[in-house]
């Protein structure tokens, strides 16, 4: 724990003075103009958006996160078999983790746009082509987390099969189990808390993430992070207060997140 302290401290300094500052700015304690007055007229004024940006980014977070989840843990298998081509496949899915989100954006707009690589390549015409960047699902911004996501569940899942997995499964082929029976009995049971803790993490990422969302996305609705930074950049001063409010709001439901991940993972633990 010692050891942790020298990061840990500047961090949680640094997150904690921006979380106490935006909650004072939120509740009217500190106004950017006018006096300070403990209110929650910023949360009221800002509950349209802020529910329908609440049910919005869960739903891309948990969609995303899901697609993730299953994607990257194929890859795992895949990259954990005793198959020189599934290690390759392994190996070319973790290349696409150095890659920042904002250029994969900009790579799954040229590809999935109405005009894109995609639509060229298969021939269809930009009017017939469905509106998966900026459309009423929000699929660009989906496949976009997922792809970059599932590189990252597949690493660290790997990373645990690969030191794990092949002396277990050999004791159980030993005793006559199958391949679908290592698969669930063995396999499954050993991926669950990496699987489960990248889950969490990819979901909390997606949660609070900004830029995928504004590149992609539609203009209305507006997911938090997108109506938060809207918020703080508009003109008019008065909507400050608005922005911490969304911003709160995110903190608090990654928060809520993570909790209930620690919580799933320590009982997964102890059934271990």
């Amino acid at each position: 724990m010692l050891l942790v302290l020298p990061a840990l401290v500047p961090v949680v300094a640094v997150v904690g003075a921006a979380l106490v500052s935006a909650a004072l700015l939120s509740l009217g304690l500190a106004p950017l103009v006018g006096e300070p007055r403990l209110s929650l007229d910023a949360y009221r004024d800002a509950a349209g958006d802020l529910g329908t940006g609440i049910g919005l980014s869960l739903g891309i977070a948990a969609t995303a996160t899901l697609v993730a989840t299953v994607v990257g843990l194929c890859l795992a298998l895949a990259a954990t078999a005793a198959v020189r081509r599934s290690r390759l496949l392994g190996a070319l899915a973790a290349l696409t983790i150095p890659i920042p989100h904002l250029v994969g954006a900009a790579a799954m707009g040229l590809l999935l746009a109405d005009a894109g690589f995609l639509s060229r390549l298969l021939g269809v015409d930009p009017s017939s082509w469905p509106p998966l960047v900026g459309g009423p699902l929000w699929l660009a911004v989906v496949a976009e987390y997922a792809w970059k996501e599932s590189a990252f569940v597949a690493l660290v899942v790997a990373g645990v099969l690969s030191s794990r997995a092949a002396s277990y499964g050999e004791t159980a082929a030993l005793l006559g189990a199958g391949r679908w029976a290592r698969l669930r009995h063995v396999t499954l049971p050993l991926a669950a808390p990496a699987l489960g803790g990248t889950a969490a993490v990819s979901f909390v990422y997606t949660l609070g993430s900004y830029e995928v969302a504004a590149l992609l996305g539609r203009a209305h609705p507006e997911p938090l992070p997108v109506l938060a930074y809207r918020l703080f950049t508009s003109i008019d001063l008065a909507a400050r207060p608005q922005a911490a409010a969304v911003a709160l709001t995110t903190a608090g439901l990654a928060l809520v997140v993570v909790l209930l991940s620690l919580r799933a993972l320590r009982r997964l633990a102890a059934e271990q």
